[in-house]
């Protein structure tokens, strides 16, 4: 069964939600992980706010409308110790507005018993406008492994609560090789691809992960073990920041051209190992 691509907002940091979906229409995905609002740590994106900007938004539902694209996660939700789940009720109610089917958190709050709480009350409020909730760990955040996200997640005991695993997060938290056995596991919702070099300064982490991510096949993580281990059929997104290319005055369309043909390339070679081994099988079991 072949994966559905869907682009990330923060591949093409600097475009606005409604080129962001005629961007994946062109360059042949079939959804998008948008921000639903644009965030000061991201000096690229620039200033709006589709929970507010209610013209903005019907153009951007027309465009999803236009194109058959879908919004596979949206972002940004962020669960910090201050923050109240009633709160987050506009944004989800924005996203349900264009069909997103998932929403991203990060999960800061420093409190287990609060975190989970928090968690499970934010799992329920998502789940009253139709949306899953999807964590992604990150090792700068409280939950900072594919391990640690399953344990958090039977310890809010929802089973509508999910996993965004992000290979280079994946590859930074220092568990990649128990990780990778865990990605089958049927919690993780959604895969995002990107490539790095082996390692990084951990100072560098929350800038690599933001800001400059190399294209899939330009670095050395092992993306072919990545995609391998996930379950059959699961959507992925290229998450691949390009800081430097928009620097050097790299069109949108490019960059974007650029990050969905290195991920294809990489899904086309995982559906190719794919049949030649069901080919394999049946000669042997000739």
């Amino acid at each position: 069964m072949g994966r559905r691509l869907s682009l990330d907002h923060l591949t093409v940091t600097d475009a606005g939600p409604v080129e962001l979906v005629e961007l994946a229409a062109r360059s042949g995905c079939s959804g998008v992980c948008p921000f639903l609002h644009s965030m000061a740590v991201l000096p690229a994106m620039p200033e709006y706010d589709l929970v507010r900007d209610i013209s903005l938004r019907r153009a951007m539902r027309d465009a999803l409308r236009a194109s058959g694209l879908r919004v596979d996660l949206m972002y940004p939700l962020t669960l910090a110790g201050r923050s109240e789940v009633r709160d987050f009720a506009p944004l989800l109610e924005a996203g349900a507005d264009l069909g997103a089917s998932m929403a991203n958190v990060l999960c800061y709050d420093r409190d287990p018993q609060r975190r989970h709480h928090k968690l499970a009350g934010l799992a329920e409020l998502a789940n009253s406008f139709g949306i899953g909730l999807s964590i992604e760990f990150y090792l700068p955040s409280q939950v900072g492994t594919l391990t640690q996200a399953l344990a958090e997640i039977e310890a809010v005991g929802r089973s509508d609560i999910g996993v965004t695993a992000d290979v280079l997060h994946l590859m930074r938290g220092g568990e990649a090789r128990e990780s990778l056995e865990l990605l089958s596991d049927p919690r993780v919702r959604i895969a995002q691809l990107s490539d790095g070099p082996v390692t990084i300064a951990r100072e560098r982490i929350e800038w690599e992960a933001g800001i400059q991510r190399l294209l899939p096949g330009q670095g050395a993580l092992d993306l072919r073990a990545f995609l391998s281990a996930l379950a059959p059929g699961l959507a992925v997104s290229v998450e691949a920041p390009q800081q430097s290319a928009i620097e050097a005055g790299v069109s949108k369309l490019e960059r974007v051209c650029r990050a969905v043909s290195a991920s294809l390339a990489l899904l086309e070679n995982e559906n190719s190992m794919t049949e030649l081994g069901g080919a394999d099988g049946r000669k042997a079991g000739r």
